[in-house]
């Protein structure tokens, strides 16, 4: 690690981007944060996080939003960044079927911008955010890298899609090293309202209807924030190289002879959603009051990573329970919600 070096971190007002920012100063990292505070959710809680992170020299914010290609370079030019780490997206399934031009801004122009800027400015390593999303039809778990991908269910894991082959197209022409992370369902304090550990925390400390789909027959790899975050620190001085395996006659879909890599970065371990519920009801003291409902549009039953390649890579084994980790969300909810 060279402490001199700058740390571009984009997305870093939201869920994950704020907990890597503070873990990169709290380990002496020179880091620059870039975020649209958009209001695809309460750009309140995004100002709150950026609030938490403790005053640093070495620390600086850029409102910016990456699918300005102009914005996006001058803050390359006067920066100069090392690495960089791209959390910023449009997240969420269910909102890509009803506005799909985020997603196409964002995820696709925004990346592209990215990619670009990287390779003129000559950035060292390009960490992205992908999603288990991108396994969509596949229904064998656990979810490896050596599986094939080409059938997603959703817009959104059509861009995290695009993303990794965009990504592979510059580690090759370019020898831009390229490592893209498949997270699966991040949670834990100041996450997403959006997601399913808020909603049904908000649904149960309200006494509201809590939606459960495919009538409670879901699970998930719920992975604790702190254990995404120290994956992706971890692999920061680690640039994706090319595989001296890989073969054109016999190609493996997570490596590549150029230097471009794709992880699975979860719990590997399932857990029935009903399970996740019955957690956020013993911490916040009540039952929930559960709706069953039919499967959404562009939602699978079960997600699982197989965390093997990881593992092999930089030693990545997640270290919390959910028990541990839904305990500290519900604690962190109570003092956000003033319960």
């Amino acid at each position: 690690m060279d402490s001199q070096e700058t740390v571009l971190v984009t997305g870093a007002a939201g869920f994950i981007g704020f907990h890597l920012c503070r873990r990169l100063l709290a380990e002496g990292r020179r880091v620059v944060g870039l975020d649209t505070l958009n209001d695809y959710y309460d750009p309140a809680l995004k100002r709150a996080r950026l609030a938490e992170l403790p005053p640093s020299p070495r620390f600086s914010f850029s409102q910016t939003d990456i699918a300005d290609a102009a914005a996006l370079a001058d803050v390359f030019r006067a920066e100069k960044p090392a690495i960089v780490v791209n959390l910023a997206a449009q997240p969420g399934v269910r909102y890509s079927l009803v506005n799909p031009d985020a997603y196409t801004r964002s995820n696709l122009v925004g990346f592209q911008n990215l990619l670009e800027c990287c390779r003129r400015h000559e950035a060292r390593h390009l960490v992205y955010a992908s999603s288990s999303s991108v396994y969509g039809a596949n229904r064998t778990m656990p979810f490896s890298v050596d599986q094939n991908v080409d059938h997603p269910l959703s817009l959104y894991a059509a861009t995290k899609k695009a993303n990794e082959l965009s990504a592979h197209a510059y580690s090759h022409l370019f020898g831009l090293p390229t490592t893209g992370l498949r997270f699966f369902t991040v949670y834990g304090p100041w996450g997403r309202p959006d997601m399913a550990t808020w909603l049904f925390a908000e649904a149960i400390a309200a006494g509201q209807p809590l939606r459960l789909f495919n009538n409670g027959d879901l699970s998930r790899d719920f992975t604790y924030v702190d254990d995404i975050v120290e994956g992706v620190a971890r692999l920061l001085d680690r640039p994706a190289r090319p595989d001296p395996q890989w073969s054109g006659a016999a190609p493996t879909p997570g490596t590549s002879s150029a230097p471009w890599r794709v992880y699975n970065i979860g719990a590997n371990s399932p857990t029935p959603v009903p399970r996740l519920i019955a957690l956020l009801e013993e911490g916040l003291g009540r039952k929930a009051r559960i709706v069953l409902e039919p499967m959404q549009p562009g939602d699978v039953p079960a997600t699982w990573a197989d965390t093997d390649a990881l593992q092999a890579a930089i030693g990545y084994v997640p270290a919390t329970p959910l028990e541990t980790g839904v305990a500290r969300f519900v604690d962190w909810f109570r003092r956000w919600r003033g319960l």
